[in-house]
């Protein structure tokens, strides 16, 4: 995919995060511009999800900065917080569909919580038909999610994004538990949904495919860093030992591993 260029949207400067002895981050720097779509890749435990939800304000962050938007996010009281979630739309792993509620309704249910008073149910179902149209799911809205295959489930969490209306798209590992076909059908709808929409997408993933098919840059996290951001095609030409070792699925020797493992 080609670059996208823009503004800056979303800066981290310096930040810091730990759990107890544990360093997630020691100085994170990276800004995501206006448009494109960034893939965060990493080892598991190195603070991919954690880094969207300081993003979004459900964890907070030691020291630096995070910024939406030329606003600091550690910052906002919870007025501005339920602002930034409708701008910022995230969509869990397991799409965290509620299992009582037919395919419609949890469609509908961030735009009855963030809009209740200014959507009228008409309103509401032509916004959650539209948005389950663009991700294939026409006329499932009674179908409730126990009759969804794990690629409709992720579809459907995608469609209750999309509702929103958002600026911004966090995918949290969107392609994990689903076969070849599925993968390439949520894949090009992420493609589908930048070119469209025009909105700015943040991908958390383990597989290559996905990242080099769907990013028009790459970040990838290491020692509490962004250890190398870059376009897919800098990725693949990198010799960097740590970074090849992951884009390629290798084991790195222990005197390799000592030097790059992310603390």
């Amino acid at each position: 995919m080609t670059s996208a260029a823009g503004e800056t949207l979303i800066s981290f400067k310096g930040v810091q995060k730990a759990f107890g002895p544990n360093v997630l981050y020691d100085g994170l720097d990276l800004e995501i511009r206006r448009g494109e779509t960034l893939t965060i890749l990493g080892p598991s435990g190195c603070g991919k999800s954690v880094m969207l939800k300081m993003l979004i304000g459900l964890i907070g962050y030691d020291a630096g900065s995070i910024r939406f938007d030329g606003e600091e996010i550690q910052a906002m009281d919870r007025a501005a917080l339920s602002k930034l979630r409708v701008r910022i739309a995230y969509l869990f792993q397991s799409a965290a569909l509620f299992d009582s509620m037919s395919v419609h309704d949890n469609v509908a249910y961030g735009l009855r919580e963030r809009f209740w008073d200014s959507m009228s149910e008409d309103e509401i179902g032509s916004r959650v038909s539209k948005s389950l149209e663009r991700v294939g799911l026409a006329g499932t809205e009674r179908m409730m999610p126990s009759d969804l295959s794990g690629g409709m489930r992720k579809r459907a969490g995608l469609a209750r994004t999309l509702a929103l209306e958002p600026d911004v798209l966090l995918y949290d590992e969107p392609t994990t538990g689903l076969d070849p076909i599925n993968t390439a059908r949520i894949n090009e709808l992420i493609l589908t949904i930048q070119r469209e929409l025009g909105l700015t997408s943040v991908v958390v993933t383990h597989d290559m495919k996905t990242a080099f098919h769907v990013s028009n840059r790459l970040c990838m996290l290491g020692k509490g860093k962004a250890y190398l951001v870059g376009t897919p095609d800098e990725f693949q030409a990198t010799r960097d030992a740590y970074v090849r070792a992951f884009v390629e699925g290798t084991v790195l020797g222990d005197d390799h591993l000592q030097s790059y493992v992310p603390h």
